[in-house]
């Protein structure tokens, strides 16, 4: 099956090669005529998949993926395709982890594999789409929406931008790390592709585009204010045309002037240090030197309190006391020593009717015994009773405790 995928994808490379001026043509021009290719190499483009005829007797049309590779590989402006489409992406990733768990719970490691790579390609290709969107936005940005001749068409090619970058950041809000983690289960692999790697690019690009979103509607408010002034030209240039013989008057004779007018900065400007004219750098450590000086005298002057008298008493004597589940534990561990035969934790616990709870109770054992000396450790055997976890490996449930003496 792979020697055919192979072959089938080198024949489809030679033949975009091979085709090299037609193919361009139609990228460019939008669609390529009949009579410009004969009739053998037009049905062998339309047979493999890079020309179409949309409607009967209409020219013919390259494909959306290969105009998609083709704008993809020369960076072309243009391209104003954004895939926001991420709900069924995730369904994808679910279904593929599916798929890749049962066959290697199954011990079918091969089938494992190809499951496991198809989810990869799909993960770098949700990924690279995400970075390919951000490109092609960042693209109209910097050029300011260029590739439309007017005012208007660029503010609604910046809202069409807008909309798209929200589209998008809701369909990464989609995206449920918790339940990806719940899907990829203790599997290794799984949990690097769809929690780690992902996250770490769904979070990149997220920071981008809130940036993305930021310069659209800067760059937005920009081209609301040239319109706003060439409206108000326009209508200048019409006024005059429609009265050729308007004279300004003389505003400044008016006993009220115009709002219009009143745009005047004002004639002094707010006070403020400059710290960075090396001019006055004298004048501002003398100021300095003033404020220091006044503040060192204003210390001086003020009296310091008087000391207290210093007494030296007896320190009062103290007793710790000690909680009552530890002399419980000292009781058990005296009671073992004066027996001499071995009693568990649960048995004395429910034989003294002991009012803590049974988990509190063993821990308190397990710590009186370390906290003990290693030389009177030594007279003590303990032994865990219990079992090991019946899933995960390495962990074991004790459920009680004996200790008898050595």
């Amino acid at each position: 099956m792979n020697n055919n995928l192979h072959q089938a994808g080198v024949r489809f490379l030679r033949q975009l090669g091979r085709h090299a001026e037609p193919i361009m043509g139609a990228y460019l021009a939008g669609s390529v005529p009949d009579q410009s290719l004969e009739p053998g190499v037009q049905e062998r483009l339309i047979k493999d998949g890079i020309l179409y005829r949309p409607e009967p007797g209409s020219d013919l049309h390259l494909r959306r993926v290969v105009r998609a590779l083709l704008e993809e590989a020369l960076r072309d402006d243009r391209n104003r395709q954004i895939d926001a489409n991420t709900g069924s992406t995730l369904v994808t990733f679910k279904t593929l982890a599916a798929h890749y768990k049962e066959a290697h719970h199954q011990g079918d490691f091969p089938a494992a594999d190809a499951y496991l790579a198809d989810l990869r390609e799909h993960v770098y290709s949700f990924t690279e789409g995400l970075s390919h969107s951000i490109r092609v936005l960042w693209s109209r940005i910097n050029n300011e929406f260029g590739y439309v001749g007017s005012l208007t068409a660029k503010i609604r090619e910046n809202e069409l931008a807008q909309s798209q970058v929200s589209e998008l950041l809701n369909g990464l809000e989609m995206i449920d790390f918790q339940e990806l983690a719940d899907t990829a289960g203790d599997l290794r692999e799984l949990r690097r592709l769809l929690v780690a790697s992902l996250q770490r690019s769904v979070s990149a690009c997220s920071q981008e585009l809130s940036i993305v979103q930021g310069r659209l509607l800067e760059l937005l408010g920009r081209f609301r204010k040239i319109q706003g002034r060439t409206l108000l030209l326009k209508g200048w240039l019409l006024h005059g045309e429609q009265q050729p013989d308007y004279q300004v008057g003389n505003h400044t004779a008016r006993s009220q002037l115009p709002q219009l007018f009143s745009l005047a900065p004002p004639t002094l400007g707010p006070a403020a240090v400059n710290i960075h004219a090396s001019s006055h750098e004298a004048d501002l450590l003398a100021l300095l030197a003033q404020i220091t000086a006044s503040q060192q005298a204003e210390n001086m002057l003020t009296p310091l309190p008087e000391a207290e008298e210093l007494q030296l008493q007896e320190v009062e004597g103290f007793e710790v006391q000690t909680s009552p589940i530890q002399e419980a534990v000292q009781d058990y561990l005296c009671h073992v020593i004066e027996n001499g035969h071995p009693v568990t934790a649960l048995t004395w616990h429910s034989q003294q009717a002991l009012p803590w709870a049974t988990e509190s109770w063993l821990y308190q054992v397990i710590g009186g015994y370390d906290a003990l000396p290693d030389d009177q450790k030594s007279h003590f055997e303990l032994d865990l009773q219990g079992e090991s976890h019946p899933i995960y490996t390495g962990n074991y449930i004790v459920r009680d405790i004996a200790l008898w003496l050595a």
